[in-house]
């Protein structure tokens, strides 16, 4: 197992046993073991497991490295903003190599048939003008309403000037690599997500390979 795969084993290992009960006098508290959190096990392992984490957030070996090059970093917010910087300075040829790593959106299960119709023909026709994949964070919507909205900006954004849609397809996937991260290591600080957010596939979905 990896470093960051052995930490929830670690947490329940090192997890201090309840302490007796005590009469008479009070004791002295005494102060618990540190306990690693999500992030300190991203700062402590190899190079090449954490620029396999930052790969399932955004496929773009560029970016993987800048972040995991950048480590340690002292709490997620850190991290985050790091994530963000090296995203807003990929190149062209980044970013397309992202995006063809990138899934189609799903609708959630239960969406009727003819909204997977509609997404199916609208996003052929994205894809025909722009080359790529549609791609949309979709933040803390629910999901009774993600058929909606990705229907909408699907097709709102095909309007788009190529150019004006390459810029936001980038953001998105910022928006989406930050979403995955702080998920994968949620728990490290005060502004961890409460909840997985919903990206390209399904609530949790990191980036895979094609």
């Amino acid at each position: 197992m990896t470093t960051l795969d052995n930490l929830t084993t670690h947490l329940s290992q090192h997890s201090p046993a309840t302490p007796p009960v005590t009469r008479g006098l009070t004791l002295p508290g005494h102060r618990l073991p540190h306990l690693p959190r999500p992030l300190d096990a991203f700062n402590a392992a190899p190079a090449g497991e954490a620029r396999a984490l930052l790969l399932r957030c955004l496929h773009s070996p560029r970016w993987s490295h800048r972040v995991a090059a950048h480590r340690p970093y002292p709490d997620l917010d850190a991290l985050l903003a790091a994530a963000d910087e090296a995203a807003y300075d990929l190149a062209p040829a980044d970013i397309a190599k992202a995006l063809a790593h990138e899934p189609l959106p799903t609708l959630p299960a239960d969406t009727y048939a003819a909204a997977h119709m509609a997404l199916d023909a609208q996003h052929a026709a994205y894809e025909a003008r722009f080359g790529h994949v549609f791609v949309i964070y979709l933040g803390d919507i629910p999901p009774a309403e993600t058929a909606d909205r990705i229907l909408e900006a699907i097709r709102s954004r095909s309007a788009n000037d190529p150019d004006e849609e390459r810029a936001i397809a980038a953001d998105q996937l910022r928006r989406l690599a930050r979403g995955r991260l702080g998920t994968f290591l949620k728990g490290s600080g005060p502004h961890s997500p409460a909840a997985p957010p919903l990206g390209a596939t399904s609530p949790n979905a990191p980036a895979p390979g094609r």
